[in-house]
């Protein structure tokens, strides 16, 4: 029997991450946790005012988040985090060593257009270049897939659920993973690299 995965959510704002976590962890059968829960106040009232997070306003939301995921160890779970740079996930990482990141991806023209139809959410569209300016696409070392965020949230949970079935169990000794290449990216048709 597979041991479920600890799956983070990453991309920019806009990509889906609200939206495909729930749905990918209904699909696996695990828990999902909002990322935008563990922010502190103060980071969603800069954020609100259009203000870039620096490093130091993430590190304990980050620790949060990495808290969660260690919690869910072996028994699976699906959390949304940005998880935009290296260093990020490697403190995620940290917390919990055997997290595997699901990249949303998609162009600017289509995030951007996503942002400007969603409503109740605090990241204004303004902080989309910083966004990309910031992202960090995970490195062929780094435990995680590449998902294309085109099409219906449906099509897109579905591509990130195959994905998933090419890293290895959650319960697979190092030496037994894939080769490094398979790890960072997909083979989906049409996905950004």
């Amino acid at each position: 029997m597979r041991t479920p995965h600890v799956v983070v959510v990453m991309g920019v704002a806009g990509t889906g991450k609200t939206t495909i976590g729930p749905l990918l962890a209904d699909r696996l059968g695990v828990p999902y946790a909002e990322g935008d829960d563990f922010h502190p106040p103060a980071n969603i009232s800069k954020m609100s005012a259009g203000t870039p997070l620096e490093d130091a306003d993430r590190w304990p939301w980050l620790d949060a988040i990495g808290d969660w995921a260690h919690g869910r160890s072996g028994l699976g779970g699906v959390v949304s985090c940005s998880a935009l740079k290296r260093s990020y996930r490697d403190r995620l990482r940290a917390s919990a060593p055997g997290v595997v990141f699901v990249h949303l991806a998609g162009d600017r023209a289509l995030v951007e257009d996503r942002m400007t139809h969603r409503q109740g959410h605090f990241m204004p569209t303004a902080l989309l270049d910083s966004q990309f300016a910031t992202l960090q696409p995970l490195g062929a070392d780094e435990a995680g897939v590449v998902v294309d965020v085109t099409g219906s949230p449906e099509e897109i949970t579905e591509r990130a659920a195959d994905a998933l079935d090419t890293v290895p169990d959650a319960s697979s000794p190092p030496e037994a993973s894939l080769p490094e290449t398979s790890l960072s990216t997909a083979s989906l048709p049409d996905a950004p690299q």
